[in-house]
């Protein structure tokens, strides 16, 4: 039995050829009505492609925020809690609030 060897004869394109391929296959009416199609998909209306991809992005955005909003009202319920006794009260307004009692001076101490 003989072997059958199988030789790629690679077609060598010049101008005319490929004129001819385009205006065959690429240009007839069906190809550019897809491409037409296809381009209004992409860019118009509101379920554009793009407005897709702006709103996705404004999404994660928006989730970021929520999340860290999260963590702000996390502590400041912790702090709450922590705020129920006296002493912790007196202290979070010395601190924060820079209160002190009627027979008392404040110095603040500036760190560099």
């Amino acid at each position: 039995m003989k072997k059958k060897h199988y030789f790629c004869s690679v077609k060598r394109w010049n101008k005319d050829d490929i004129i001819d391929f385009l205006k065959q296959y690429v240009l007839n009416k069906y190809v550019l009505t897809l491409i037409a199609f296809g381009l209004i998909m992409l860019f118009a209306g509101d379920q554009g492609i793009i407005r897709r991809i702006h709103r996705a992005r404004q999404i994660r955005v928006l989730e970021r925020q929520r999340d860290q909003y999260d963590a702000d009202i996390q502590a400041a319920k912790h702090e709450i809690e922590a705020l129920h006794n006296r002493d912790s009260l007196e202290r979070y307004a010395r601190e924060k609030c820079l209160m002190h009692e009627a027979n008392e001076d404040v110095y603040l101490i500036e760190e560099e």
